[in-house]
């Protein structure tokens, strides 16, 4: 007999952002673009991008969440997404302007501090390649 729910899990690094039975439908963004998931779909893994995910309960309707870059993993009825960051929220429009505003200019910054490291990085493996040869 196939389910005709999914239970969803929203994880963040330090606690559960979202818990929710008897999901219909989910809708989440990855590189490649939107795709949905309904309960009889395949078990699969995609990389998620910043963007909004939705799902659809019964009791709830549509649920719009903003979720910052992670994985998505389906198997079976079971559907945990894993995030850096989420904010909840009703009105997409709102959510998508969370998204560019928080979670792409944080990957902005995060992009200099890791050139910034690079650089500390080859300087230190410089310098101690000076120290063998001496």
């Amino acid at each position: 007999m196939t389910s005709s729910f999914m239970r969803l899990k929203v994880l963040l690094p330090f606690q559960v952002f979202a818990e929710k039975t008897g999901v219909l439908r989910i809708v989440a963004e990855t590189q490649e673009g939107s795709f949905g998931l309904l309960p009889n779909r395949l078990d699969c893994v995609a990389a998620l991008v910043p963007g909004v995910l939705v799902y659809e309960t019964e009791a709830e309707g549509e649920v719009f969440l903003a979720v910052d870059e992670g994985l998505l993993v389906k198997t079976g009825p079971e559907v945990l997404v894993s995030v850096r960051n989420a904010i909840g929220g009703t009105e997409p429009e709102r959510l998508r302007e969370a998204v560019e505003q928080e979670f792409l200019a944080l990957n902005e910054h995060e992009q200099g501090v890791r050139s910034v490291l690079a650089r500390m990085e080859g300087d230190f493996i410089r310098r101690f390649a000076r120290l063998q040869h001496e």
